[in-house]
């Protein structure tokens, strides 16, 4: 029979024995009977039909129902005498059975779990009706006199039972969730059970008694026929703690009935009966209210908390770049959501995505139900769920399960995947919403990463095909026959025609396809193959290009099923290591080997020497003086100058020997094959003459001397050995007055250790201060009076004492110690006349000359330092005279020219030192910032019984008066010498015939009282 069809036919029955109930007060006992025995099986069939998961429940109900139909007949029936007694028995038994039933069902509803709230708002309202039924029944009782003690105690009864009966029934209805039939027609049975109890101890209420127990009987069967029975024995979804609307005017109204009690108290009777029961039960709901407050407070943090724990879950997933970091974020949310010392454990499942891949029969069950579901959290128990996921919850006996699911997913599959929590049941329980809230957020991050990388990996075939059709190497695919099956755009430009359909060796130059045929074959045999094999072919202009080609066998993956040949046009880079290689060992000046091939060489040459007894002979060569071309005519004539040197060094050699550059002006020759030593120093004869001959440069006539050091393998039988000797050697020619070649010989390490220990010690003199300046006279040959002092530095060594210039100044020109000496030398002449000028007069106010070296004016700032040196010493420019070498005056270097006009023009003199002995031009004299030309020593002491000399002398007094110059005569020894010298008009001059040089002191005195001090 259909369900609403039995629960019609029952609602009918019922109806009929009511009428008959009211109409037939006699047949009391009859109806009372059918109507608990029709409710029983109405009971038994719901439960037949249903078959809910717990059936204890409704066992217990039908029980109830029955023995109430069974003591209510029994006390009715006054035949026998102990019946009434046996029936009150069974009527007050009920309520216990009333009260286990719904208990049975608040502990099945509630699933396990804490429902405080539920439970404090079921013991205020409990309160407020118990304060309510002690003044409306249970008082009354205890007051009527004329009650015996046994009826009384049972009339007592029957109110306590409804009591218990209706703080469950408020338990269990709060405990629902969401509103059932089944618990709405089960509470509207109990409260009519109660009411009509109660109206039977009123007066004026007994008609309300007439139907009895049966509209209980009636929504008992009513109940368990309804569909919604079963869920009665399920857990709620969540628990319902929340304060509605009725649930709040009921504990609104509980709490006002203790007000309202005392209010019909004073109003009926003048007074209040029994104020320690009303406090009682007053101050109970007044606590319950306050302790429900609290939970409600302590929900509300909760909830914050939560909140809290979603949004930065939230920030953190819209933040997370691959699943890893959404598990985390999820591990870290749950871990905010839960208390803090709640155990637990986080499981992301992914769904299955590869079709191909199995899954159990249960897993696509579950599958399906998760997507029926959407996102709702089930509390589940731990081996219901997949084994990969059980065995790391193992744990735990529950575990809250939530789907994460989209519904518009591009895939099509709306499940994204699973979210399990494992912990304790109370905890999960109070997780379900928020998990659900979570899992969305989850879902939504995860579908973004798959799009996300979706999106890039469209982006990267996108990315390689355009770099493919773009790219400048050429990428075929060759079958098996060799034929090209595919090849990308740039073939056309590198090959010159489209190469589809082309066997792959037609393309490749005839003499390479042998050896292209070999690396073809050991490709597809699975051989090892060199990277960047070099093959030629002929390109788009029919010339000859080399293709470097990598190869690589994809026959067996299908979307290329052949080789791979990349072919890359090195034509041009290969050209380019060919220049670099020869750059590398070649100098790029001359084009002749550089220091490195020229090592390589003589290392091949002495192996070939020791097996065939061969000698090897190794010279060095360096230009002499090739520092004053730089100096004076610039360095783009130094560089053709060396440019043809080394064609002259290299026309000088055999065919098997090495010219080399090694640096600078420095050369170097390899000669090898030969068998006797004499032959290396004929090749060094054969060079100074080749050097002998003047060479053109722009027009200027320049003679390369060179000095040629010689070793050969009979001296030694290493390379470094042999160069160390041929710079010895090289030393000891410069040494014996250059243009010349000298062989090495032992005794030449000594001299050159030599001079390294003097620049060593040079170089430590110049850190630390260790020159002293003397200064000598220029005096005027008509008065004998000085008027400047020429500054000469002196070495004090501490071993040796003063040394001469003459013994130090090459070093120091050569190591560049001379900038920093050259410095010293100004600012400590400066400081000298500076204070010679403080204390002589006006009208004797002498000058100092210092002299200055061409590396000096190479440095920038020289000018600036001239200035600053000036003005530190507080003298005048005119206080001053810079002299240079002869040689400067041949230079191009117009910023040297423009220093040194710079310097004319602040009032500082320059001179020429040591005039006539270099090769310049009289004329430079008229072009360059000149004051004083200085006459060489030589030419003085040879004027004396020498016409011609002295006319030269003469001509230069008259050119220098002529030009506007003014001229100082060096070396003058004797009167002879100053007599012609002033006879000819020359206005100045030094020597030791007035005073050899002189320190500061002396020189101060030696003004005041101009002596003569003989040498």
């Amino acid at each position: 029979m259909p369900t609403r069809l039995t629960a019609a036919v029952f609602g009918a029955l019922m109806l009929a024995l009511a009428v008959v109930q009211v109409a037939e007060p006699g047949w009391h006992t009859p109806v009372r009977l059918a109507a608990g025995l029709a409710a029983t099986l109405a009971v038994t069939l719901g439960l037949r039909r249903y078959r809910p998961v717990a059936r204890a429940p409704w066992h217990v109900l039908a029980a109830a129902v029955a023995l109430s139909a069974l003591g209510g007949a029994a006390r009715t029936d006054p035949a026998v005498p102990v019946l009434p007694a046996v029936g009150t028995a069974l009527l007050l038994t009920v309520y216990p059975m009333l009260a286990v039933a719904l208990l049975l069902f608040v502990r099945h509803r509630i699933g396990g779990r804490r429902d405080r709230g539920g439970l404090l708002d079921t013991l205020t309202l409990a309160c407020g009706v118990t304060l309510l039924a002690w003044t409306l029944v249970i008082d009354p009782q205890i007051r009527d006199a004329g009650l015996a003690a046994a009826d009384r105690w049972v009339s007592l009864a029957y109110p306590i039972g409804d009591l218990l009966c209706l703080a469950l029934l408020v338990r269990l209805l709060t405990a629902c969730g969401r509103r059932l039939p089944a618990a709405g027609l089960l509470a509207a049975g109990l409260l009519a059970l109660v009411v009509t109890d109660v109206a039977g101890y009123r007066d004026g209420f007994g008609h309300l008694t007439t139907l009895g127990p049966l509209p209980w009987y009636a929504a008992a069967g009513l109940a368990a026929l309804h569909p919604s029975m079963t869920e009665l024995t399920h857990a709620a979804p969540w628990p319902t703690t929340e304060l509605g609307r009725t649930r709040l005017a009921l504990l609104g109204l509980a709490s006002l009935i203790a007000p309202a009690v005392l209010v019909l108290q004073v109003a009926h009777d003048g007074q209040v009966r029994n104020p320690y029961v009303i406090t009682g039960l007053s101050a109970c709901t007044f606590l319950l209210v306050l302790a429900r407050m609290a939970g409600l407070m302590g929900s509300h943090r909760l909830a914050l908390a939560r909140e809290r724990g979603l949004r930065e879950a939230s920030a953190a997933l819209v933040s997370a770049a691959d699943a890893d970091e959404v598990a985390g974020a999820v591990r870290k949310a749950v871990a905010q959501l839960l208390p803090a010392d709640v155990p637990h454990r986080v499981v992301l499942a992914m769904a299955f995505t590869e079709p191909e891949q199995p899954i159990s029969a249960e897993a696509a069950a579950q599958s399906e139900l998760d997507r029926a579901t959407g996102t709702a959290a089930r509390l589940v128990a731990t081996r219901e769920v997949d084994w990969a996921v059980a065995v790391r919850l193992t744990q735990f006996n529950k575990v809250l399960r939530c789907p994460l699911v989209l519904a518009d997913r591009p895939t099509g599959d709306p499940l994204v995947g699973v979210l399990h929590v494992g912990g304790p049941t109370s905890a999960l329980l109070g997780l379900q919403r928020a998990l659900e809230v979570l899992a969305t957020q989850v879902a939504l991050a995860l579908e973004r990463i798959a799009l996300s990388q979706e999106v890039i990996r469209r982006n990267s075939e996108a990315y390689f095909r355009t770099l493919v059709l773009n790219t400048s190497d050429v990428i075929l695919i060759v079958d098996e026959e060799d034929r090209v099956r595919y090849a990308s755009p740039s073939a056309v430009q590198v090959l010159g025609a489209d190469p589809v359909g082309v066997r792959l060796p037609e393309i490749i130059h005839p003499g390479d396809r042998v050896r292209l045929a070999g690396v073809l074959t050991g490709v597809r045999a699975g051989d090892s193959t060199p990277e960047g094999l070099d093959f030629r072919a002929v390109g788009r202009r029919r010339t000859e290009v080399l293709l470097e080609m990598h190869l690589r066998d994809l026959r067996a993956d299908q979307t290329v099923a052949g080789l791979v040949v990349t072919l890359r046009d090195v034509t041009e880079r290969r050209r380019l290591e060919r220049e670099l290689t020869h750059q590398a060992f070649h100098d790029s000046l001359t084009g002749l080997a550089n220091r490195v091939l020229f090592a390589d060489r003589l290392q091949h040459a002495l192996a070939r020497g020791a097996r065939d007894g061969s000698v090897v002979g190794v010279l060095f060569i360096d230009l002499d003086d090739f520092k004053i071309v730089n100096d004076t005519l610039g360095h783009a004539v130094g560089d053709q100058l060396l440019i043809a040197v080394a064609e002259r060094i290299s026309g000088a050699l055999r065919a098997d020997d090495t010219a080399a550059r090694i640096g600078g002006d420095e050369f170097a020759a390899l000669v090898e094959n030969v068998q006797d030593p004499g032959a290396v120093e004929e090749t060094a004869s054969r060079i100074l003459a080749a050097l002998a001959a003047p060479i053109v440069v722009d027009g200027e006539m320049l003679q390369a001397v060179a000095s040629i050091g010689i070793t050969t393998t009979p001296e030694a039988d290493n390379a470094d050995e042999l160069l160390r000797q041929a710079d010895l050697a090289l030393y000891v020619a410069k040494g014996a007055g250059k243009n010349r070649w000298r062989r090495y010989q032992s005794h030449l390490h000594s001299a050159m250790v030599e001079r390294l220990e003097l620049r060593s010690a040079l170089d430590h003199a110049v850190n630390e201060g260790h020159f002293v300046l003397q200064y000598q006279p220029i005096v005027d040959l008509v008065t004998d009076e000085a008027v400047g002092f020429e500054a000469l530095v002196r070495w004090h060594h501490p071993v040796r004492g003063l040394i001469a210039p003459d013994q130090f100044i090459e070093v120091a020109e050569e190591s560049g110690l001379i900038v920093p000496m050259g410095r010293w030398v100004l600012d400590q002449a400066l400081h000298t006349v500076a204070q010679w000028r403080r204390i002589l007069p006006r009208t004797r106010q002498p000058y100092v000359s210092v002299n200055v070296s061409v590396r000096q004016f190479r440095q920038s700032g020289f000018v600036e330092q001239v200035r600053a040196s000036l003005d530190y010493a507080g003298v005048p420019p005119q206080a001053l005279m810079l002299e240079i070498t002869e040689t400067l005056l041949m230079g191009d270097d117009e910023r040297i020219w423009s220093d040194l006009a710079v310097l004319q023009e602040m009032g500082v003199r320059i001179a020429i030192d040591d005039f006539g002995t270099g090769y310049s031009s009289l004329g430079y004299l008229r072009q360059r910032p000149i004051d004083v030309l200085k006459i060489d020593k030589m030419f003085i002491d040879d004027m004396v019984g020498d016409d011609q000399q002295l006319a030269l002398v003469r001509g230069i007094v008259s050119l220098a008066q002529t030009l506007n110059l003014t001229v100082v005569a060096e070396g003058i020894e004797d009167a002879t010498h100053r007599r012609i010298l002033a006879q000819l008009g020359c206005p100045l001059g030094q020597g030791y015939y007035y005073s050899s040089p002189l320190d500061a002191t002396e020189a101060l005195t030696w003004l005041r009282n101009p002596q003569p001090i003989a040498a």
